[in-house]
């Protein structure tokens, strides 16, 4: 196989990538770690009885996926997994964070997929050996095909079957996970799913996006008694991406457009998990958009959670649509990533200090995404990324104000330890700290890998 012997440059003191001498970072008890997703990189999508998912149905269809790109075999992690692993712990990262496809360990009729059990845990078992901490997402998008011809998360009984899977998974790994997060990013799932048709299953409705969203934090929270019973020692939670509003003027009309737009990011997710209700400004925004709740549904969703994941890459800046909405002002002159965001790292302080003021029960926090695409390229042997270097330094800054701000962060993972598919953009966009060749399979650890490899390992003298 084809892996760059780690052998990091002699350059590292240029562009100090070290967090300031009196930061949190510094702390053994913050965890510093890696991110990935099934989809994204494992390929070998009709492999030991794996069925197909929504992703392998939506990246078919001409048009959806850039460059009709899909993850048939992505990085072939599924196969190179070994190596992968050897890239993690040369690098120094404390922490995996992955997620199991459930295709691939179940059958349409719930019955367990022997080989993709065993795969999961040998990849478990290896981590442990390892001493890395594992963090494990049950669901980062890709749902069974034959659930989404039933409805998908339109239908109920996608909640009742998400439970069963959690609780096949959580008997079989038990002991083996540290932490479980049931969703990754349930507003893409609902909202890019089925209400703008951006992402699988592409539909595109507005009551489809509440709705689903209903049933996958419902799903959720039937899920957590089933982990906390099979898995007792695990921490158990949830991912959310969340994104920071700011106003185009001070005008009240714009003021409140960039409060809804946190409403319908945030809060639409948040206040059910942590107040166990819909923000009633969602309806505002979306008027006739209410979905179907049952009695208990409310009070399922809010079961209590040892800790919460946030992801964060940018801002949006808004102002009013005349009426009661928001519409998106770019602003000029600022710095963008290759996806086009804003690079903004304040907004992730301002966001995660407005969360514990926001919610008196807001649990311990883990930064489970943050990092930024380039258009990175190999040239002798080497990949500089001085901007990812920067965002990642100013983020981590971020955090670090966060914490000192009394917000209780317990660690951060980059998106991600390489490069992948980036769901619709396909293999253009590159997040990851090690580069991937797609034809070749050659992995090259990139100069900020390198740089937080050298932190981790002064941290580890430190500590």
């Amino acid at each position: 196989m084809a892996y760059d012997t780690f052998a990091p440059s002699q350059d590292l003191n240029s562009g100090p990538f070290s967090p300031a001498a009196d930061s949190a970072l510094w702390r053994k008890q913050f965890l510093l770690g890696a991110a990935t997703a099934s989809y994204q990189i494992e390929g070998a999508v009709h492999e030991d009885g794996r069925l197909p998912s929504i992703w392998d149905t939506f990246s078919a269809i001409p048009g959806k996926v850039l460059a009709g790109d899909t993850g048939a075999v992505a990085c072939d992690h599924y196969h190179r997994w070994e190596g992968d692993f050897d890239l993690l712990t040369a690098l120094n990262f404390e922490a995996y964070r992955l997620s199991i496809a459930w295709p691939r360990v179940m059958d349409e009729a719930g019955r367990p997929n022997q080989k993709g059990l065993d795969f999961y845990k040998r990849l478990l078992a290896r981590l442990k050996e390892k001493g890395l901490k594992t963090f494990v997402t049950l669901y980062h998008w890709d749902l069974p095909q034959h659930l989404e011809d039933r409805g998908g998360w339109l239908n109920r009984d996608t909640v009742y079957r998400f439970a069963d899977y959690a609780d096949l998974m959580s008997r079989e790994l038990a002991g083996q996970v540290d932490a479980w997060m049931t969703l990754n990013e349930p507003w893409c799932s609902a909202y890019l799913g089925y209400g703008n048709g951006h992402h699988a299953p592409g539909l595109a409705n507005g009551r489809f996006a509440t709705q689903a969203m209903h049933h996958l934090l419902l799903a959720h929270g039937s899920a957590i008694p089933v982990l906390r019973a099979n898995d007792p020692a695990s921490q158990k939670g949830i991912v959310a991406n969340v994104g920071r509003g700011t106003a185009n003027s001070a005008s009240a009309e714009d003021q409140r457009a960039a409060h809804l737009f946190e409403v319908q990011h945030n809060a639409w997710i948040l206040d059910p998990l942590l107040k166990g209700a819909y923000p009633e400004d969602l309806f505002e925004l979306w008027p006739g958009t209410e979905p179907l709740v049952l009695d208990g549904d409310l009070k399922t969703i809010a079961a209590p959670l040892d800790f919460l994941g946030i992801n964060y890459y940018f801002r949006t800046n808004v102002e009013s649509d005349g009426g009661h909405g928001f519409t998106e002002v770019p602003l000029e002159g600022v710095e963008r990533t290759q996806m086009g965001w804003e690079v903004h790292p304040d907004g992730l302080r301002d966001l995660l200090i407005g969360f514990d003021k926001t919610y008196s029960n807001l649990p311990p926090i883990y930064i489970t995404e943050n990092g930024m695409a380039s258009d990175d390229k190999v040239v002798e042997g080497h990949v500089d990324d001085p901007q990812r270097i920067s965002f990642l330094k100013r983020h981590l800054a971020a955090v670090d104000s966060a914490i000192k701000a009394g917000v209780d962060i317990r660690g951060y993972f980059v998106w991600s330890l390489m490069d992948n598919f980036e769901w619709a953009f396909g293999y253009e966009r590159r997040f990851g700290v090690v580069h991937v060749d797609y034809e070749t399979q050659k992995r090259t650890v990139k100069r900020s890998a390198e740089l937080i490899a050298k932190f981790l390992a002064e941290r580890r003298l430190r500590n």
